[in-house]
């Protein structure tokens, strides 16, 4: 009783390193955010950032892969995962050897044994329990259960971070559709304007005035043209279908929600940034990247607990009774046939201490790892965010560089065909004015869906978007219904359970979770 009195005083002890946020270089203020008309770093706007656009098509369109991406309900079903993976850790703190047994025997002893004399067989049941606990004296299984809380949280985190990828590549995928389509009808009406100096240098031709060599480069210019609408076709069609499989849907299936519409999409004057350190608190792939690295950090203290005694209780209780000689099988249920035993006992790996210490080396290289991983993700997410700030200022400049050129193509083209009309101008100046005017078009429209792809990868990468599932289920309830209807799940699929500050998780400053009953 004293052992075990002096095990339970020694049960708060936590072996192990305590995990602490490592330090990441953090920039004050982003590259480029001098112009507050532009870039306001005042505030942020990153929640619902999809609907600056204010497209309705956009908006259910992530609507519609929240509820139907398979990627997305894939990560739902590995925050279950974790979470029944946190319930094993949680029930290690308590019994772990728990047995109930019961046998009936018929026996035959060897006659060659002395004793034997009288009857060689002979009936014997017996039914017992017995039970062993380990004390965590050292704080080894309470650490296992710190990294399963973390564990858990991070697949809380990696949820969110497909799901800010997830609304960014719906975003991105439709502003690609809206571009190309934009590309394929300034092809079509260079085509009708090619067709038309085609029929210009053929009617000259057929009149004498010019050879026929004009007609052949009218020729040569309109079939280049042309040979551009299959190539955008097919790029359409792949933007598209690949916009399907992000809405859960078979090849196809996009085309009714997109349909034939809207011009590219209009970003607006502003984006809201913020400063480079609250990344920090928003970005998931962040939180996953410490999460992990806190999971690790107790995993060291679970290596170091094996380099020191582990104290259990055992016990054992039960009944035994045979036919031999007076006796009955009916005595099992008598005082006389009751045996128990308990007591504690103490077990020492004091042998393998090499195995032991180049386990805690080999985790504490795995925790450096991943804190140093952390450091980058920290480091690439602020490249990031001022990669796409870049080309959302850079972007909306080239557009008005290149709405000019058109402006200045348009009237070359018009000036060249009047003065090929009149016989003032040769067909090469119409074909450069052409191949100009197309170049000029098509530059400008990609320059114009590169606006709001810039601004999307800015609110990407500055990890706006998982909000949107706060307060909802990780699992659609369809998928819940089918895992409870063949799993029994317990209470792991209630909400309350599967938020990231579900009670027996640790807060943000607990050093270690009060341990509670598993769930069952």
């Amino acid at each position: 009783m004293a052992l075990l009195g002096i095990a339970l005083l020694l049960s708060g002890c936590l072996i192990g390193p305590q995990y602490a946020t490592p330090d990441a270089p953090v920039a004050e203020q982003w590259d480029g955010a001098q112009d507050p008309s532009v870039v306001d770093t005042t505030r942020q706007e990153y929640r619902e950032w999809w609907r600056v656009f204010d497209d309705p098509i956009l908006e259910g369109l992530v609507e519609t892969a929240y509820k139907q991406n398979l990627d997305l309900q894939m990560a739902g079903i590995r925050v279950l995962q974790a979470r029944a993976q946190l319930g094993i850790a949680i029930g290690e703190f308590y019994p772990q050897d728990q047995q109930v047994a019961g046998s009936v025997s018929y026996n035959r002893i060897p006659l060659s044994i002395p004793y034997n004399v009288i009857n060689n067989t002979y009936w014997s049941s017996f039914i017992g329990a017995q039970a062993g606990w380990e004390i965590d004296i050292w704080g080894k299984i309470r650490r296992g259960i710190e990294s399963a809380d973390n564990a858990y949280l991070a697949s809380v985190a990696s949820y969110d971070d497909l799901l800010v990828t997830l609304t960014g590549d719906v975003a991105s995928t439709y502003v690609q559709i809206r571009t190309i389509e934009k590309r394929l009808r300034i092809v079509r009406d260079n085509i009708e304007k090619q067709k038309e100096s085609l029929r210009i240098a053929d009617a000259r031709f057929r009149g004498g005035v010019v050879t026929k060599r004009d007609v052949y480069q009218a020729e040569n210019e309109l079939g280049q043209t042309q040979a551009s609408v299959p190539e955008l076709t097919i790029q359409l069609q792949e933007a598209k279908d690949a916009l399907s499989l992000l809405l859960g849907m078979p090849p196809g299936g996009a085309d009714a929600f997109v349909g034939e519409g809207p011009d590219i999409p209009a970003a607006p004057d502003q984006i809201a940034v913020g400063i480079p350190a609250e990344l920090l608190r928003r970005r998931p792939d962040i939180r996953h990247a410490e999460l992990q690295a806190a999971a690790q950090c107790s995993q060291i203290g679970v290596a170091e607990a094996d380099l020191l005694p582990a104290f259990s209780l055992v016990g054992n209780v039960g009944t035994l009774s045979s036919n031999i000689g007076h006796n009955s099988l009916s005595d099992l249920f008598t005082a006389k046939s009751l045996a128990y035993s308990a007591g504690p006992t103490v077990q020492w790996n004091i042998l393998n201490y090499g195995q032991i210490t180049n386990n805690i080396r080999t985790q504490d290289a795995r925790f450096q790892e991943l804190l140093v991983n952390y450091q980058n993700t920290v480091l690439s997410a602020q490249q990031e965010v001022q990669n796409a700030i870049a080309v959302y200022v850079q972007s909306r400049q080239q557009v008005a560089f290149l709405q000019s050129s058109v402006d200045a193509a348009l009237g070359a083209l018009r000036i060249a065909t009047n003065e090929y009309k009149e016989g003032t101008a040769d067909f090469t100046t119409v074909l450069v004015a052409e191949q100009s005017l197309f170049k000029a078009q098509d530059g400008l429209a990609v320059a114009r869906g590169n606006v709001p792809l810039g601004l999307i990868a800015a609110y990407r990468a500055l990890g706006g978007g998982w909000q949107m599932r706060e307060g909802n289920d990780f699992v659609p309830q369809g998928t819940r219904d089918e895992m409870s209807a063949r799993t029994n799940w317990g209470t792991l699929l209630s909400p309350e359970l599967l938020q990231p500050q579900a009670p027996g998780l640790p807060g943000p400053d607990d050093a270690s979770p009060a341990p509670r009953a598993p769930e069952w």
